[in-house]
């Protein structure tokens, strides 16, 4: 029998372990907040204080649902089982029929359902190399409690990892239905790794008897009345992404076994996004992060930090999850009992109201028989759940700073808007409802205190948000107000062959010329100036995620970027930071308390750099740079391997150029005219901008082709030093685009109101699309232009008639179709 009690920090810990089938039983790393004051709105209350129907849906699934129609909501015992340090304790009988004894009595009605037994709960293998339960954990069988859990109307779930152990495949036992075969002959040769801590060996896929072993396994567990299987250290993922160690195989043999029993597939942990279509194919959710515990033993459940690294992690994977496709896994809602949540109450709300909106399965990791009144309050409140289980991930408007707004368009054309403070003090956040896409005003619900505020125009202002906090609303549009959908929303239905960006897509992209004055006739000098195409990053800016255990020393007086650095001394530790661009530095110091540090870009591992110095110490040091990327969105993640500390300064990011030259010198004593090509075709220049503010074309500016004069007259105007004037570019919308290459993939949307309209690219490399209205062909749009412009009009219906209308668009001719924007004008 395997054993190994310590856990590690963030991973998923192999306790109790049994010399199972697939080395089975492996410990898994698996009063009020602050009062919301009201925002601002119009003081015009609708008189009914109703939310949207998509707000007040019903929780609880419905019989004829199919599986994994929604995200799921029940409890997982490994959040306890860490806390406790006995992990034994929280997965014996005992503990599992008071779980569902709570569950019955304070969450059932509100749709929690599954219990989820986590890692240790086997102690053996039958005569067929399958997993049997503890007797010491459950004396009168495992049965009697999966049947205690069905009698209280519940599921129940089990844990597994992949591969098989030494001691099952050397027994060549027969295996369940396949008599010809043995588990001696599913071990595959040479012996591989199979999950992230060695414990069993890769099974051979190629042979029937891969299958069949796994068969046996899920109807054995269907023959039980197991609901669900969570299944961990899945790879590429859980901390490898470079191929040694593949479980794919594994997840599609498994997939189809489980489904045949009708059986919810949940795979663990951190999932690489680049697999993102293979895990959507094969599973019902998916682990996109690391553990959410903190390892705290009898101290806290969680941390903030644990938290608020989930928000990069749900703005990369948000596109990937919804209905008919499977769910964004965050790991277990610790926020049910303050004295063991290690959050203030400001954030186990915000953690409540993340998983809400990002449509994330919803189970509890508290001791559910010691659940406060604010823990009740978070996980009973119905307009959220029905959030939850509306199944529309949301997405940022930005991650560029640290007050965040989250939005999903609902299918009765509500908006479901989330904000979260997750900077250093209380703070406002203005929400402009054109970011939202809705163009007119819009009732807003406040669904945490479940009370209308009345109507926002422009702009809606949540007021006071608490360091850590979030308020969480409902928007719905006016009469006649126009709804613009993106092309990744959810509502809109690609059939076909498509993908999203690739280099198909223009960002939107501002560039600063600076103007360096002077007058040489008083001896002056035009000042030296850099690239202004580079923009710098401090550790300390809002776009940093930090992971792991950070601190910020300033002052040093070292010469640091700023005057101040970003340190850790925990290996594993890491940041990451996404960004749109060319390129990236990351600069930081080197000496000779510092080592090795790994590079990913875009998810893949690019270079392991070593910070060491072995005498004195480097400043503003470039240790890893990259140019060339493609012009669009990446991200970089750099992760601490050795050394005592590992730093970062801050971080270069190099943008797209768009103007031939970065600056000019515009000298007193001989005043003339400053002229600048544009690197962007002309019809996508938005203009020169000052500080903000819009200069004047055809005064301040004139624009001949490519060609943009600045006037003479104001850069006179202009003080001695240096000046920034912004070139802004149009780009598309929210800087992405879908694309096809195949002629007949479509798109439609389903909406109700008395316009539609198709904005988007025309190109040399596009060509025709056929647009249907309530599939009646309507119009055929040609798409080709000289030159790559965004944002332009593609189609505008007539008045429609009042009720449900589909617009869909079939590419029919050229290289590619792209899809940027739908927007519809509400009845």
């Amino acid at each position: 029998m395997f054993h190994n009690d310590r856990p590690t920090p963030r991973l998923r810990w192999p306790a109790a372990l049994a010399a199972a089938t697939l080395a089975l039983g492996m410990g898994a790393a698996s009063a009020q907040a602050s009062e919301a004051p009201a925002a601002s709105a119009s003081p015009s209350a609708p008189s009914a204080a109703t939310a949207s129907a998509t707000t007040l849906a019903a929780a609880a699934a419905r019989p004829d649902e199919p599986l994994g129609a929604r995200p799921y909501m029940g409890w997982s015992s490994y959040s306890m089982q860490v806390y406790a340090g006995d992990g034994k304790k929280w997965i014996s009988a005992e503990q599992i029929i008071a779980q569902s004894d709570a569950m019955h009595d304070k969450l059932q009605k509100f749709g929690y359902e599954y219990i989820n037994i986590d890692a240790g709960w086997n102690g053996g293998v039958d005569a067929n190399g399958r997993p049997v339960p503890s007797e010491t954990l459950y004396p009168d069988g495992l049965q009697a409690v999966i049947d205690h859990v069905h009698d209280n109307g519940q599921k129940v779930g089990l844990y597994f990892i992949p591969g098989i152990s030494a001691e099952v495949y050397e027994a060549e036992l027969p295996i369940a239905g396949a008599p010809e075969c043995t588990t001696g002959d599913v071990v595959k040769r040479p012996l591989q790794q199979a999950d992230y801590w060695g414990i069993g060996h890769r099974i051979d896929f190629s042979t029937p008897c891969g299958q069949a072993y796994i068969d046996s396994i899920a109807d054995m567990l269907g023959e039980w009345g197991v609901d669900f299987v969570k299944f961990d250290s899945v790879t590429p993922g859980s901390g490898i992404g470079d191929l040694s160690i593949d479980a794919r195989d594994d997840v599609a043999a498994w997939s189809t076994a489980l489904e045949r029993n009708d059986i919810w597939f949940e795979l663990s942990w951190a999932l690489d996004i680049r697999y993102a279509d293979f895990w959507k194919e094969h599973a019902n959710g998916w682990r996109v992060d690391w553990d959410v515990e903190c390892y705290c033993e009898n101290e806290a459940l969680t941390t903030w930090d644990n938290i608020s690294r989930l928000f990069p992690k749900a703005a990369d994977w948000w596109r990937h999850a919804g209905p008919g496709t499977g769910w964004n896994d965050f790991d277990s809602l610790n926020v049910g009992n303050g004295a063991m949540d290690g959050l203030t109450k400001d954030e186990r709300r915000t953690a409540a109201t993340f998983w809400a909106v990002g449509a994330a399965p919803m189970y509890v990791g508290n001791d559910m028989t010691n659940l406060d009144e604010y823990g009740l309050e978070l996980l009973t409140n119905k307009e959220v759940i029905a959030v939850n289980q509306a199944g529309r991930p949301a997405h940022p408007v930005s991650t560029a700073t640290p007050r965040q707004t989250w939005f999903a368009v609902n299918a009765d054309g509500s908006v479901t808007v989330a904000v979260f403070n997750l900077g250093r003090t209380d703070a406002d956040i203005t929400v402009p409802l054109a970011d939202l896409g809705i163009d007119g005003s819009a009732k807003v619900r406040d669904l945490w205190r479940k009370k209308n505020l009345g109507t926002a125009n422009g702009e809606f202002v949540a007021e006071d948000v608490p360091l850590h906090g979030t308020r969480l609303f409902t928007f719905t549009p006016a009469k006649k107000s126009t709804i613009t959908l993106n092309d990744d929303d959810a509502r809109l239905v690609y059939d076909g062959d498509w993908a999203r960006n690739g280099g198909k897509e223009v960002p939107a992209r501002t560039q600063a010329l600076t103007v360096s004055s002077f007058d040489s006739s008083d001896g002056g000098e035009a000042p030296e100036t850099g690239a202004s195409n580079i923009v710098s990053i401090n550790n300390d800016g809002p776009g940093i995620v930090y992971s792991g255990t950070w601190s910020r020393s300033g002052g040093r007086g070292m010469g640091d970027y700023q005057d101040d650095v970003q340190y850790s001394e925990a290996d594993g530790s890491a940041f990451e930071y996404s960004f749109v661009g060319t390129g990236i530095d990351w600069v930081t110091e080197t000496h000779s308390s510092q080592g090795e540090a790994e590079v990913f870009l875009d998810g893949v591992l690019v270079d392991t750099v070593d910070t060491f110095q072995a005498e004195g110490r480097g400043v503003q040091q470039v240790v890893y740079g990259v140019r060339d990327l493609p012009n669009g969105s990446h991200t970089l993640r750099v992760v601490k391997k050795s050394g005592q500390f590992m730093l970062i300064d801050k971080l270069d990011v190099v943008q797209e150029g768009v103007l031939d030259i970065d600056h000019v010198a515009f000298d007193r004593a001989q005043p003339a005219d400053a002229v600048v090509t544009l690197g962007r075709d002309p019809g996508e220049f938005l203009g020169v901008f000052r500080g903000g503010k819009a200069l004047t074309a055809g005064t301040d500016y004139t624009v001949d082709g490519r060609e943009v004069t600045i006037g003479s007259t104001l850069l006179a105007t202009l003080p001695d030093g240096d000046t920034a004037l912004d070139f802004r570019f149009r780009g598309d919308l929210r800087d992405d685009v879908h694309w096809t290459g195949t002629d007949g993939a479509s798109v439609s949307l389903a909406f109700t109101g008395s316009k539609v309209t198709l904005t988007g690219a025309i190109g040399p490399d596009q060509g025709t699309a056929e647009i249907y209205i309530d599939d009646k062909l309507v119009d055929t749009i040609d798409l080709h232009g000289d030159a790559r412009l965004s944002r332009q009009t593609l189609f505008t219906s007539a008045d429609l008639r009042k009720g449900e209308h589909t617009i869909r668009i079939v590419k029919a001719s050229g290289d590619v179709l792209r899809i940027d924007g739908l927007s519809y004008v509400t009845r």
